[in-house]
């Protein structure tokens, strides 16, 4: 396992990301006795960075990784998220909040459900646009304070908010989607400003919410309660459109003997080698197959033969829908 290192002690964490988002809900039905083994089996070898939030589940994502690391806690560096609202009953998404009192509440809610005393990453998932983010990361800045949070995130998060808020405290994780099919962050500038300020860029779905993995051939292939059926590039033309896209880059990898997972995170770490990427998965096979992409490093023939069949046009469809993806970048 390679590492890297996260704020300004450098504390060491892999160089490689577990999202553990879909074992409890948004990606199908849940199996917790294979999710849990999936945890295990990243932790014996050597990934150490486990993320999670408190909106998926909602809630009983931090009880599930509890469960998995309550004997092994010192091999865990745990990620974990507030901001994003869900009703517990129907879990439907109810909006953002940044509000310093639901920030204070919402870490103590995680802390009790993680059964952990200090939570290792704390983000905000995504900013609050009626809260000052001031206010916000204030209010992160007292859980540090108190030794209930060790380093501080944001996540989807613009280079003008990044500023605003290290101007009240150190961040030093900024959480965005970036992937071949996902672009946009380099267009942004906040790849370019974390590499300068020395905050750890963590590429989350860089598998394409599973779709550059191969296995979703079919809208039908999504259950009934997977959100990707309300995600724009998994519908109509656009999915067409974006498997045809796939069928070329599963090509490339397979000429040389790699799954097309493999692919797409070898593709990351060699164009931005200095950000962790991370991927879910809740099966030990997946987990297992999609580290040995970190055990080869891409030649710049085969990343020219990536840029001609996938360039950063290529995939159809927006993200989110177009309300979503308001909230992006604030």
């Amino acid at each position: 396992m390679k590492f890297t290192h996260i704020g300004i002690d450098r504390c060491q964490v892999s160089a490689v990301a577990l999202g553990c988002a879909g074992m409890t809900d948004l990606y199908g039905q849940r199996d917790d006795q294979e999710s849990i083994a999936t945890i295990h089996a990243a932790l014996d070898a050597g990934l150490n960075f486990l993320d999670t939030a408190d909106m998926y589940g909602p809630f009983s994502n931090e009880r599930l990784i509890a469960d998995a690391i309550h004997d092994r806690r010192d091999r865990a560096f745990i990620a974990t998220k507030f901001g994003t609202l869900r009703d517990a009953d129907d879990k439907q998404k109810r909006g953002t909040c940044g509000r310093p009192d639901y920030v204070k509440s919402s870490c103590d809610g995680s802390l009790k459900r993680l059964g952990i005393d200090t939570i290792d990453l704390y983000y905000q998932h995504r900013v609050d646009g009626a809260v000052p983010i001031e206010e916000t990361v204030g209010a992160m800045k007292e859980l540090v304070e108190a030794g209930k949070v060790r380093y501080l995130g944001l996540s989807e998060a613009s280079v003008a908010t990044l500023t605003r808020a290290q101007s009240v405290h150190r961040i030093d994780s900024l959480q965005t989607e970036y992937s071949i099919w996902s672009r946009d962050a380099e267009d942004i500038g906040v790849i370019d400003y974390c590499r300068q300020h020395g905050i750890l860029f963590v590429a989350c779905s860089p598998l394409g919410r599973g779709f550059l993995t191969g296995q979703i051939t079919s809208f039908d292939d999504l259950a009934e309660d997977d959100y990707r059926r309300h995600s724009p590039r998994f519908q109509g033309e656009n999915f067409q459109k974006n498997l045809e896209v796939l069928a070329e880059l599963q090509a490339v990898a397979h000429a040389h003997g790699r799954t097309p997972a493999q692919l797409a995170l070898a593709w990351l770490m060699k164009k931005q080698p200095q950000m962790v990427p991370l991927f879910g998965t809740k099966k030990v096979k997946y987990l297992r197959e999609n580290l040995q992409a970190f055990d080869f490093t891409l030649s710049e023939a085969e990343m020219q033969q990536i840029a001609k069949v996938a360039p950063e046009s290529a995939f159809a469809g927006g993200r989110y829908t177009d309300e979503l993806m308001k909230l992006l970048n604030a």
